[in-house]
């Protein structure tokens, strides 16, 4: 059975990939679920928690964007900012359903702060995006192991 370390390691990698650092939470996912570590399931559920709470974390910069954007650390450049709130205005929070993409996911969740969107509609939406990613690398993952 895998040690609780390797699941906080995975829960912080997912974290870490939907806030301002990179990180692959694809292969930390992939590379647990081929070692046979933990059930599939636990590993989903563990990810999954994990980035989407890590978009709650651009959702709140989202919310306080005049306080931040000016910030080094900031995640997300003045353009892209701009263009993914030009993204979400023109189809809503439906676009939500984007934030696991790569290149647009973070902005997106960042301007659906900006714009005011709702928590809870803003919450159901990128957990449904963030664990339907991880359910597609899990099961690709199966089919090579």
């Amino acid at each position: 059975m895998i040690a609780a370390s390797s699941l906080a390691g995975l829960f912080l990698v997912s974290f870490l990939a939907a806030t301002i650092l990179p990180a692959q939470s694809e292969l930390g996912l992939s590379g647990l679920i081929a070692a046979d570590a933990a059930s599939v399931p636990l590993l989903i559920a563990v990810a999954s928690i994990g980035n989407t709470l890590g978009s709650v974390v651009n959702w709140l910069l989202g919310r306080g964007v005049d306080q931040f954007s000016d910030r080094r650390w900031f995640p997300v450049t003045p353009d892209k900012l701009q263009r993914a709130s030009r993204w979400y205005q023109r189809y809503g929070k439906w676009s939500l359903l984007l934030s696991w993409a790569p290149v647009i996911g973070d902005p997106l969740t960042l301007a659906a702060g900006v714009l005011r969107e709702p928590f809870l509609p803003f919450l159901i939406l990128v957990a449904i995006a963030k664990t339907g990613r991880y359910l597609v690398v899990a099961a690709i993952t199966l089919g090579f192991v």
